[in-house]
């Protein structure tokens, strides 16, 4: 009995090398658009219920995860359903696995009520360049934790995203609301930039473990169980600050849209967010936790100019100055991936050149995480 489960784990593994290249830029391509989608929709909704006088931070922070029953669907369904899978859902799932998920879903429920807070104060511009500053975080925590290696452009990257969250922080006062106190926006502040220290230490953590994951279906397994610590979470101040119950109120007598477009707002927001974490934990797994954090950082650009489209925010010379400050870090880092993939590959083609019939024999470089991208047939 034993002997047939290890050949049907091995032929499995089998089966996974073989899809994999296949299943790779699909896979990618997919979780791309789902953080773009995401990333935008959900911080421009998020603003949206703020700025039509909803104002329970809890209610805000408990539609960032309350979601995680969709994932029930790409758990179950492929297995269950289509039987297009040979993997049980969450076979393999380790107590250590389920511990460090229930871990991190935590951190992530503090992470959203953070960024709850200070999406509340401040616009969404504003909260999108500081939120930017997660790309310093997460460079210096990935060369701790996942030894990245630092360079010049990653340097150049990190001093010019911090100077302009500083310029951002010297010359916004005028950008808050009338009605806003100078310590509320300090609050507003201070709690995105923790926002942003969280997600940059979720994502090398993230890529610790997923190292450890079999497949991608476990790690949307993963996602399931940290979404839901996050629920429970969020749930827990819901109750104690009487989140649902002023659900109910705020769709009836405060949202100024009316109570259908609350629920509209409300149920839109839960699947944005979904979207969007999905999307994050889905690039960290197939690529690394530093292209995670540098795609999220390109997206708070969009998110920049959502808010000046949509809510039509002040995009003055602070801002401007800022947002080319940020691109100019962003495209930096760019660069160098560029010229460091550019010089791997010459340096693999000289080693081929030199000694071809050594190369011949060695087995073929793949893509990241290659054993791990089958959905676990």
């Amino acid at each position: 009995m034993n002997i047939n489960t290890s050949n049907n784990h091995d032929n499995g593994e089998q089966d996974q090398k073989g899809v994999s290249k296949k299943r790779y830029m699909p896979l990618l391509l997919i979780n791309y658009t789902c953080l773009f989608l995401g990333s935008v929709s959900s911080s421009l909704l998020s603003k949206y219920y703020f700025n039509h006088k909803g104002s329970n931070k809890w209610v805000s922070t408990w539609v960032q995860s309350a979601g995680f029953p969709f994932l029930l669907l790409p758990v179950f369904l492929p297995y269950y359903l289509f039987q297009c899978t040979q993997r049980k859902p969450f076979t393999g799932f380790t107590p250590r696995i389920l511990s460090l998920s229930i871990f991190i879903g935590l951190m992530l429920g503090l992470n959203n009520l953070l960024f709850s807070w200070g999406n509340s104060y401040l616009p969404v511009s504003t909260s999108a360049l500081l939120l930017s500053s997660q790309l310093v975080f997460n460079l210096i925590l990935s060369a701790i934790m996942v030894k990245q290696k630092l360079t010049f452009t990653n340097l150049n990257c990190v001093i010019l995203l911090t100077l302009s969250s500083i310029l951002l922080a010297l010359g916004s006062n005028h950008d808050k609301p009338q009605d806003l106190t100078p310590t509320k926006y300090m609050i507003g502040f201070v709690a995105t930039i923790g926002a942003g220290l969280l997600f940059a230490l979720y994502l090398p953590i993230m890529e610790m473990i997923y190292k450890k994951v079999y497949c991608y279906a476990m790690m949307i397994e993963m996602q399931l169980v940290m979404e839901l610590s996050a629920t429970i979470l969020a749930s827990v101040g819901m109750v104690w600050d009487g989140g649902f119950t002023e659900m109910r109120k705020e769709s009836k007598e405060v949202f100024d849209k009316g109570e259908g477009v609350y629920w509209v707002t409300m149920i839109t927001n839960v699947v944005t967010w979904q979207l969007c974490f999905m999307g994050t934990a889905g690039t960290v797994f197939l690529t690394c936790s530093l292209t995670g954090g540098i795609c999220m950082t390109a997206l708070l650009g969009m998110n920049v100019l959502g808010g000046v489209l949509v809510y039509r925010e002040d995009f003055g010379g602070v801002k401007i100055v800022s947002t080319v400050m940020c691109g100019w870090g962003f495209c930096s880092y760019v660069y160098g991936m560029y010229v460091n993939n550019h010089m791997m590959k010459l340096l693999d083609d000289h080693k081929q050149n030199i000694n071809p019939s050594i190369e011949m024999a060695q087995p073929q470089p793949q893509p990241h995480s290659d054993l791990h991208l089958g959905l676990g047939v």
